[in-house]
């Protein structure tokens, strides 16, 4: 069911530097996050305001679009993973952002794609206004739930007390046959002021703190739309997640972004600049550190921003730029204004 890299395990022999030493075999997983700009349903969910997503709303959302974002979501997703997996296989569990309700992640799944791997989803109605939540996608066959819960984002300013947005989800599971946690998030965006993404970093490491202490082994994916950067505060200082992984300390978090959106690397653009605000961060114990080798157990293997032509306009004044769903009051029958981001593992074959 999972692909064997033996390039891997010939690296690892080369470096024994001992003609003994005896081909070992892996098995690759890739886990992925995804910003699916505004996957709504044509029907008005009551208390939310999605009057924009409605057939004679703003953005005149008929069934026909609906249909077509469902489809163009769905080749984005099951193409995830399968630069390194077998188009088959794909990633073992997705985290997506800005999607409506259980319905639209139904109406995913049901897409032939996902429906081919059985792909299911994690996901809790959550308080925010405009009705976008986050959810996880997985594959059956490769992770397995243990328990999922929304701890809501703490407003903790007295004037903000009637506010509400995405709470962070998190989906306990098996992956491997290794215990991993997921913390699925999309913080409040760039117009709330950074002192609210900040508050959200922190409250992400509490999250993270109280997985660690009733499972000091749990293995933790943080992912979502940070709405900053990598070097960031609500990131690097209050989440404290490290730049480079030789200043992780025992139980911290390594931010791979960090380095790729400094090479130029982002996955969204805004005035000709790239950011990179999709970000999936992972604990101390999935690192092999000071130069080990040791896969016994599930490691990072390597990352990237999963790039395809067909996710960039093409030509005119944006080209180069990400192929949105609607732009300039017409609707491109894109994808989002997002890049995914992917995060692939290894582990030794017993």
């Amino acid at each position: 069911m999972k692909k064997l890299f033996t390039f891997i395990a010939l690296m690892l022999l080369l470096s024994t530097g001992t003609a003994q030493a005896q081909e070992r075999k892996f098995s690759v997983y890739a886990v992925g996050f995804y910003n699916l700009e505004n996957l709504f349903d044509t029907c008005h969910d009551v208390g939310h305001n999605d009057y924009e997503y409605l057939p004679n709303g703003a953005n005149q959302w008929t069934p026909l679009k609906y249909e077509h974002k469902l489809r163009n979501m769905a080749r984005v997703l099951s193409e995830m993973g399968t630069d390194k997996l077998p188009s088959s296989i794909g990633c073992a569990f997705i985290g997506v952002s800005e999607v409506e309700n259980a319905k639209c992640l139904a109406d995913l799944c049901a897409q032939p794609p996902l429906a081919a791997r059985n792909m299911q989803f994690c996901h809790i109605e959550g308080p925010d206004q405009r009705g976008v939540d986050c959810a996880l996608l997985y594959n059956p066959k490769l992770f397995t739930v243990r328990d999922v819960k929304l701890v809501p984002y703490i407003y903790v300013l007295p004037e903000d007390s009637m506010r509400a947005t995405r709470g962070f989800l998190t989906v306990s599971g098996t992956l491997a046959g290794e215990h991993v946690a997921v913390i699925v998030n999309h913080l409040p965006s760039r117009f709330a002021g950074s002192f609210y993404r900040e508050e959200g970093g922190r409250q992400i490491k509490l999250v993270k703190d109280s997985l660690q202490r009733e499972d000091p082994n749990v293995k933790i994916f943080i992912m979502g739309d940070m709405n900053d950067d990598p070097q960031d505060r609500s990131m690097a200082v209050e989440l404290g997640a490290r730049r480079e992984i030789s200043d992780v300390e025992d139980g911290g978090l390594w931010n791979p972004w960090w380095n790729v959106l400094a090479s130029g690397t982002g996955t969204l653009m805004y005035q000709g600049a790239w950011n990179l605000f999709d970000q999936i961060i992972i604990s101390e114990n999935l690192l092999n550190r000071s130069g080990r080798k040791d896969y016994s157990t599930l490691k990072y293997l390597n990352h990237q921003v999963f790039r395809r032509d067909y996710l960039f306009q093409q030509e005119g004044k944006y080209k180069g730029n990400t192929l949105r769903t609607h732009a300039g009051g017409q609707w491109l029958d894109g994808y989002s204004d997002h890049l995914p981001t992917v995060v692939y593992l290894v582990k030794e074959q017993k």
